[in-house]
């Protein structure tokens, strides 16, 4: 079985139509507008920006303590050390940068014609962070997104795993700013605590000023990873 998976992370597969690669991108942009998807896609925007915390916690020499995801779609993760300084703003900032910097990762590995990279990839991110979750909820979404990728991964088509590696890829793209946008909406009712709060309280710059820098990285991410993922549409 790891053989297989192994074989299979490390091949490469020819690029697809750009028909596909457009449809994909289209379809990512719909689930991430509308309403009825849109909590469902943030679900896994939400996991992976807590995965963001958590490596980077890890990166700066942190003590990671545990990740937490709610029904709600918020989540948490909780680490020790010192509570200012260039380690904590990195810890911060990478929440929101995740979605973006794992969407561009993945564009480049479609790039090279490595959507099995790219699943096999996420799955083990997945099982990374079933260590440090501590509610039965976010056990539960991270094994039931993460049996699904793999499962695209085991029995799919090379063409389903195809699609399926370029919807993921556009959906991180597409769906990183969104979060940000209803921050800003957010903090218009009044509501603080979030992450660009915090990040004010340890920095010289105001919160909206974060909020616009991560918002900028983001769509920054989007046009670079778009251009990797439709190189000859665009």
């Amino acid at each position: 079985m790891l053989s297989r998976v192994w074989a299979d992370a490390t091949s490469r597969q020819p690029l697809p139509d750009p028909t596909l690669v457009l449809a994909t991108g289209l379809l990512a942009v719909v689930v991430v507008l509308l309403p009825s998807t849109w909590r469902r896609v943030r679900l896994g925007i939400t996991i992976v920006h807590e995965a963001g915390h958590a490596v980077t916690a890890v990166l700066v020499g942190r003590r990671l303590q545990g990740i937490r995801l709610h029904a709600d779609t918020s989540g948490v993760t909780v680490s020790r050390g010192r509570p200012r300084g260039p380690g904590m703003v990195l810890m911060l900032a990478s929440g929101y940068l995740a979605p973006a910097a794992l969407g561009l990762v993945a564009a480049l590995l479609l790039a090279d014609g490595r959507p099995l990279t790219l699943l096999w990839l996420l799955v083990l991110l997945g099982l990374a962070m079933l260590v440090w979750v501590r509610n039965g909820y976010a056990a539960l979404a991270l094994l039931g997104v993460g049996g699904v990728v793999a499962a695209i991964g085991w029995w799919g088509t090379a063409a389903v795993q195809s699609a399926a590696a370029y919807a993921i890829a556009w959906v991180l793209l597409v769906a990183a700013p969104r979060p940000l946008l209803e921050l800003v909406a957010v903090r218009r009712s009044g509501r603080r605590g979030s992450d660009p709060d915090q990040l004010a309280a340890i920095t010289p710059l105001p919160a909206m000023v974060w909020v616009l820098l991560l918002l900028a990285a983001s769509l920054a991410g989007l046009v670079v990873g778009a251009g990797r993922l439709a190189p000859r549409l665009l």
